[in-house]
């Protein structure tokens, strides 16, 4: 049932993490291939970004696409949540949105003569956010409960979330006019952040053609039901991580923390998180170990938009945030040691 609709999960789909048998990484593979040619046929030329968006998803952790209008944030997020058929909903973030059309709220029924709970957008396995931070703080913030523990506490009551949960937002970088920073304790909860960038020549000349008369959403379908992703999530989590590569993984976010160019580094979420993203990262591309490798092509996405540079350091190199950090991140992967020998499961 892929549609934008909200609902109380059911006692079914709240799963625990061992209630599912991981998928045969040969499967996840190709179902994992399926999912990203899905999403290529609406979003082309961005191989790099849709694969991230995937590892994400697979790593049951929350994605924020960050860009300048109109290069296909939304586009993307609705690909990938059609991709899926399971439950999703949308929520366009505005200034006048409020905390509770988020969560949901407490209604008093006159006819019965008590209080019954409204489920709010957040109840559905996909939760596209689009434009988070046009939205005030306090209703940002009501998502960060939602986002780390998987549950909605409403007037003291605690209502528990769908499995898999996974919130996908969408926002302008914060010097566009009408928008408002997320705070530094929303954004940890994001496990990667990717930015879309303008297309090609080729293929914004291409988009004249197919996106002419119809959208390219109308002709896509899902290609993955709901219980082949919870067990290519459990593959994920099954996936094996070397003390090495562990060490690894570490060592880069503690150089986060000591490196003079940032006023703040990455946090043990963060190091929690690369780890968590590099074994989908592997699921994805069929191997039941992680290589140092994969650590390397998600340090960006995964630390990128927690670190804050220093201002000495913005005014020194003359650079916007994200590319300062990116070249921040770069250099303590250049210089941190690589794990060398077996990192295969014994």
């Amino acid at each position: 049932m892929n549609s934008y609709a909200t609902h109380i999960p059911t006692e079914a789909s709240v799963l625990a993490p061992d209630d599912t048998e991981p998928m045969p990484l040969d499967e996840v593979n190709r179902h994992s291939r399926a999912v990203m040619a899905n999403v290529e046929a609406v979003i082309a030329g961005k191989h790099s970004a849709v694969r991230t968006a995937l590892t994400v998803l697979l790593a049951e952790g929350h994605l924020l696409i960050e860009d300048v209008p109109g290069v296909g944030k939304t586009m993307l997020a609705k690909a990938m949540a059609k991709s899926v058929d399971c439950s999703v909903s949308r929520i366009q973030f505005t200034p006048d949105l409020l905390p509770s059309d988020v969560t949901g709220v407490s209604m008093f029924n006159q006819a019965e003569r008590r209080f019954e709970f409204k489920p709010g957008a957040v109840f559905a396995n996909i939760v596209i956010g689009d434009e988070i931070n046009r939205a005030s703080p306090k209703t940002q913030s009501a998502l960060l409960e939602c986002m780390e523990e998987r549950q909605v506490t409403v007037d003291g009551t605690t209502y528990p979330l769908g499995s898999p949960f996974t919130v996908v937002a969408t926002q302008n970088p914060i010097e566009m006019e009408g928008t408002y920073a997320l705070p530094e304790a929303q954004r940890d909860r994001f496990m990667a952040r990717i930015s879309m960038g303008y297309p090609d020549t080729e293929n914004e000349v291409s988009m004249l053609t197919t996106r002419d008369l119809v959208s390219p959403l109308e002709q896509i379908t899902g290609v993955v039901d709901l219980s082949q992703l919870r067990a290519m999530m459990a593959a994920a989590r099954a996936v094996f991580a070397a003390p090495g590569v562990k060490e690894y993984a570490v060592a880069l976010v503690r150089a986060t923390r000591e490196d003079r160019d940032l006023r703040l580094g990455g946090s043990p979420r963060a190091t929690l998180q690369l780890v968590r993203a590099a074994k989908a990262h592997a699921a994805l591309h069929g191997r039941d170990f992680v290589l140092p490798d994969d650590i390397d092509d998600l340090a960006v996405s995964v630390l990128g938009h927690r670190l804050v540079p220093t201002s000495r350091a913005l005014g020194h190199h003359h650079q916007d945030s994200a590319a300062l950090i990116e070249e921040i991140v770069t250099r303590i992967l250049s210089q941190t040691p690589v794990p060398l020998g077996n990192q295969k499961k014994a």
